[in-house]
């Protein structure tokens, strides 16, 4: 569908937008865009000097401008100074925290695009359910999507500042490490329509308990009007115990569970994904959904909930799902040579996806063995060897014929509680890198083969994926 694109706003717009003070350059230029990295930057774009943790961008004002920036946003009041006598004719805007200067113009930019925004946060699935989300809706409206996890203090503002391009609706994914951080997002971003899949034992490390967790994740309701929408999950105990606080309306999705959209007489797949009858509000209808497990199932209903608000015809909801593919690294599901079938779920790992991952293999029928090359699962705090132990007697259980565990002691822990549990000692390898793994299993893994490979990124489980489709495919 085609774009309207906005006019390019300025720097004395961007200025006021940000409560800053436009010391240099003028106040009518146009600015085609924002960057934080000045290695990436294009033409005419003004550049952010963010400070990280591992970072500081006021060392690289001058390369930006070098490269081709408008202007620089700054804290540094003798950088300012320094920059505006080497580049006099460049924008230069002093404000008091360069990211919080990012939120505000990106706040502004949001307002002014006139686009609906759905926000979507939750322990599992966040990204999954927000690509399902933009591909149901691009059916009929112009649709921006985050891209990737962009879904941070940073990475959300400047998804929003791409609004700018006047899509009908946007579809964002909203994360968390601490408390405070998605209310300060739900600020920015003012969404009409908000999303929240569950809570899960996600980023434990952080806070003293799950309820704490629900809580940090409530903030998605902070701000709501009487005209905010919330789409949550029934069958989550700690979600329906929040939703009481809510402002506006909510539905909810659940699998056999009474809600709104409800999935009943559900049947398991395997890697061919589940079916399932779907009562809605505007009727009932027969779903495939190629994705693996009920963990995404749960992550369709949500989707089809914000499409249904969005007059999107149950008809063309249930078509569209039938064909979406996993996204890669995420349940991605990759046949290679001599009957090995792969699946890459790389990406990232903690205890509920894993969980989940294992009830859907335990539906699939196969000839040949089953392989687990599992990573640890990083920031769970006090509780992380316990919760690995959990998932290591559910590794048994599923009946892996092999088990190789990846990283420090909690992955270990994997592997002895599913010896413990009945896995021959023999059957189960504990790694401390997934290098060492890309390295063993091309000479391990025999035809007929099924492998999931799962992980978090900390632990760079992709590698193992990579040696495997190189050696196999």
């Amino acid at each position: 569908m085609p774009t309207t694109e906005l006019p390019a706003f300025t720097g004395g717009d961007a200025a006021s937008a940000m409560g800053g003070r436009l010391i240099s350059g003028g106040a009518t230029y146009p600015i085609r865009g924002v960057s934080i990295d000045s290695r990436s930057l294009s033409q005419n774009e003004l550049f952010f000097a963010i400070r990280g943790e591992r970072f500081d961008g006021h060392a690289f004002v001058t390369t930006a401008l070098q490269q081709g920036a408008c202007g620089v946003v700054v804290s540094d009041m003798e950088i300012a100074s320094e920059t505006q006598v080497r580049q006099p004719v460049a924008i230069i805007i002093t404000v008091d925290d360069t990211t919080r200067a990012l939120q505000r113009l990106a706040q502004y930019l949001r307002r002014a695009s006139g686009a609906q925004v759905v926000a979507i946060t939750g322990s599992v699935g966040k990204t999954t359910t927000k690509e399902l989300t933009a591909d149901l809706l691009s059916t009929h409206y112009r649709v921006f999507k985050t891209p990737g996890n962009l879904n941070n203090h940073i990475g959300l503002p400047l998804s929003l500042i791409e609004l700018r391009h006047k899509p009908e609706i946007a579809v964002v994914e909203i994360g968390m490490r601490h408390s405070g951080e998605i209310s300060t997002l739900v600020t920015v971003a003012e969404p009409e329509v908000r999303v929240w899949t569950n809570v899960a034992a996600v980023h434990a490390e952080y806070f003293d308990s799950i309820g704490a967790i629900a809580d940090a994740k409530a903030e998605i309701m902070s701000g709501a009007t009487v005209d905010s929408l919330l789409i949550v999950n029934a069958g989550d105990e700690r979600i329906m115990e929040r939703v009481h606080t809510f402002a506006g309306c909510v539905t909810t999705f659940g699998i056999e569970k009474v809600a709104d959209v409800m999935a009943i007489d559900v049947n398991d797949h395997g890697l061919e994904g589940t079916t399932a009858r779907v009562k809605t509000p505007v009727g009932a209808a027969r779903l495939r959904s190629p994705l693996l497990g009920r963990g995404n199932l749960a992550n369709v209903l949500a989707a089809m909930a914000v499409a249904l608000h969005y007059q999107v015809p149950l008809s063309a909801i249930v078509q569209r799902i039938s064909a979406f593919s996993p996204l890669d690294q995420r349940g991605e599901i990759v046949r290679l040579h001599d009957g090995v079938t792969l699946i890459d779920d790389s990406y990232n790992s903690n205890p509920t996806a894993l969980l989940c991952t294992f009830e859907a293999i335990r539906q699939e029928s196969r000839s040949g063995r089953l392989i687990g090359i599992l990573g640890e699962m990083l920031e769970l705090g006090s509780r992380s060897k316990q919760l690995h132990e959990e998932c290591g007697r559910a590794a048994a259980a599923v009946g892996f014929d092999v088990l190789i565990t990846v990283g420090d002691e909690p992955a270990e822990a994997i592997g002895k509680a599913a010896v413990a549990a009945g896995m021959p000692p023999g059957s189960v390898t504990h790694m401390v890198t997934s290098q060492e793994v890309a390295e063993h299993v091309t000479k391990l893994v025999c035809p007929g083969d099924l492998v999931l490979v799962k992980g978090s990124r900390g632990v760079r489980t992709d590698l193992v994926v990579r040696r495997l489709r190189a050696e196999l495919t």
